[in-house]
Parts: structure tokens; sequence; C-alpha cells
């Protein structure tokens, strides 16, 4: 039988209740917020904790970096003392040193008083060359050493690859030579693939460098350039599954041109590239940026490019810098690097442009690749 205490207890039962229900939600919703805070600042201390290392590898064109003798073999007339160009000492030491200077500058937007672990060079004419050139200041502070070989271009002009040895340490290197299919062709003998293997940050990295045929040869002569290439990557894939390509140089075509897209398949998007692609992050910048590293009657062209094979890259979104991958890219720029006056102000300045010597630099722009690895 309930009496008037009984009814009175029960309200204070279900209103005790009620409240201890709600003080005990309350404790759990404040205990939540704290774990997820801990939770939170954990991760944020773990991730400020992250370090890691930089690498630029750059390539640029030296347009013409020949001394003032002439080499038994070669078609190298013109940049003598009695030669078209008037290629005297003075010139040619002026050269190195405006040469040195953008070469050690390169990279340095990121990796002040570093620059890049190397950079590969086009249109430099013998060994010669390259010792008077990491003779100068900016870059014998450096430690830089290079790799050449012979090419039988009959200009004389090749290949060549500088590398800083506290960054890149050579393996092995070889030049593959650039093969006409056609009998004919031979005797048109040009620059060969200046192929450098080598370790970074503790990882197998080759370098492709590369200046294929000239415009004036016909977009055929590229195209087998591109093959071929392809055809080497390929193969050093084949020899280690774990190796990481680079391949660089003046490829005397842009990005969008069937000799990078298809026949080498650097392919503009991640999401575009296979296992047997690579992957070419100019295409964009020439495409929707309409920039590029030289100018030809107004227009900008992106023949220097650096394309790179998957395993530098995080796809699907991944952030693993556990090995060495892709960061960004640069097209490097300094004002001294462009005509500022006359009727090509805004042009790159050049050694000589139209028989007139400018005391200049390149018809072309340098490009930088950053790669970027998780210390341990």
């Amino acid at each position: 039988m309930q009496t008037k205490y009984s009814h009175v207890f029960n309200v204070y039962f279900v209103e005790i209740c009620y409240l201890i229900k709600n003080q005990f939600n309350i404790i759990m919703k404040k205990f939540l917020f704290s774990l997820i805070i801990v939770i939170v600042l954990f991760s944020v201390t773990a991730n400020a904790q992250k370090k890691y290392s930089v690498y630029g590898v750059g390539f640029y064109n030296q347009e013409n970096l020949f001394d003032c003798t002439h080499d038994e073999g070669k078609n190298d007339y013109d940049f003598t003392p009695n030669g078209s160009y008037k290629w005297n000492q003075m010139k040619y030491e002026s050269k190195l040193r405006n040469m040195s200077k953008v070469l050690a500058e390169m990279g340095t937007d990121v990796l002040p008083n570093t620059g890049c672990a190397f950079i590969g060079l086009a249109e430099v004419e013998n060994a010669h060359v390259l010792e008077d050139l990491i003779a100068q200041p900016p870059l014998a502070g450096r430690g830089y050493k290079y790799v050449h070989i012979e090419g039988p271009d009959k200009r004389g002009i090749d290949c060549a690859l500088l590398y800083n040895p506290r960054l890149f340490s050579v393996r092995n290197s070889k030049l593959v030579p650039y093969v006409y299919e056609r009998n004919e062709d031979e005797k048109y003998a040009t620059r060969g693939f200046l192929t450098v293997s080598g370790t970074m940050a503790d990882e197998h990295v080759t370098v492709v460098v590369c200046h294929w045929p000239s415009r004036g040869a016909g977009s055929y002569y590229r195209e087998l350039g591109g093959k071929q290439v392809k055809a080497l990557k390929d193969s050093l894939l084949r020899e280690d599954l774990n190796v990481k390509v680079l391949v660089m140089g003046d490829m005397n075509d842009d990005p969008t041109d069937k000799s990078m897209f298809e026949c080498l398949s650097a392919k503009p998007n991640l999401d575009e590239v296979g296992v047997d692609d690579m992957y070419n992050p100019w295409y964009n910048i020439l495409v929707k940026e309409n920039t590029g590293t030289l100018k030809y009657q107004g227009r900008w062209n992106l023949f220097d490019q650096i394309v790179l094979t998957p395993n530098f890259l995080n796809m699907n979104n991944q952030k693993d810098f556990s090995n060495l991958k892709f960061w960004k890219n640069q097209i490097f720029r300094r004002d001294y690097l462009f005509q500022e006056t006359g009727p090509r102000k805004g042009n790159t300045k050049r050694t000589t442009d139209g028989g007139v010597w400018l005391d200049g630099y390149s018809d072309h722009l340098p490009v930088i690749v950053y790669l970027i690895k998780e210390q341990k």
C-alpha cells in the first residue's frame, strides 16, 4: 500500500536520477573534449617534430660555352679569335663568370648557401671549359665536380653534369648514343644521352641528361629521341626496380609535343601517370601559365624540362615522405637574365644577339625540381 510519503520518495528519486544522469553526461562530455584536445596536441607535436631534407636538381643550357681554341675534328671555328663571333679570352672569361653566377644561385631560393645537388648542362664544348667553370669562385666554394664524356656532335657541343659530392655521389656514367633509323642520316652525328647513376639521400638515383635534335631537323628526329630515352629509362628500371630516374634536358620540344607526351610518355597530371609513364610538371606551367624557358617571335616555349619516374610521386593524395619524393618545380628567373631595353626587351639576355656581343647569359632559362625526404 502506497502512502503519501511513498509518492514523495518516488518524485525525489526520479529527480535525483535525472540530476545524476545530467552530471554524468556533463562529465563525459568534458572528458571526451579533453581527450580530443590531448590527441590533437599530440598529433601537432608529433608533426612539428618531423624534419625534412630538401634537394634541388636543375638543368641549364649554357648556350655555346666554348673556349677560344680550335678542337681537332670539330667545327668550332666560329668560336675562335678570327671566327664570326671574334671569340677571344676576354669574352670567354666573361662567359665563365656569368654562367657560374647563375649556376651557383640556382636552388638558393629554397636552399640558401647550398644550391643544387646536381645540374645538367647542355652546349658545353669539352672538359677544359668545365674545369674552368667549376674553378670560378661562386662554384669553387661549393666543391662542385663534373661528369663529361666527349660526344660525336659536329660542332663539338656536349652534355655534362655538375654535382656536389656532399649531396650526390656518382656510381657510374655512360654516354648512350642517339641512333638513327635511316642510313642516310648517319652523317648528322648528334648528342647522345649522358646517363649518370649515383646515390642521393641514401637512395639509388639516375639522371639522363639530353639535348635532342634542333627544330631545324624536324619533329621526327626528336620523336626518335623520345622513344630511345624511354627505352633507356625502362632498361634502368629493369636492372633495378627501386632506381629513381630523372630525365632532363633541352628537348627542343614543348611538353605538349609528341616527342614528350607520347614517345617519352611524360604525363602532366598525377592521375594520368601509369607505371610505365613519367611525370612532367612543366606541362601545365606552359599551358595554364603561358610561360616558359625561351622566347621565339614573342611566344614562350618550354624546351627545358625535368621529368620523373612514378616512384618519385605521392599518388592518391598520400603524404609519404619516408623516401625521396617530388615536392615542387621552378623556372629560375632573375632580372639580370632578361634584356631590359630595346626591341627585344623581356627576352632572355643572350651572350650574343644578331652578331652583337651582349655579355649575357643564355637564350634559355634554368629549371629546377625540388625533392624532399623525411629525416630519420
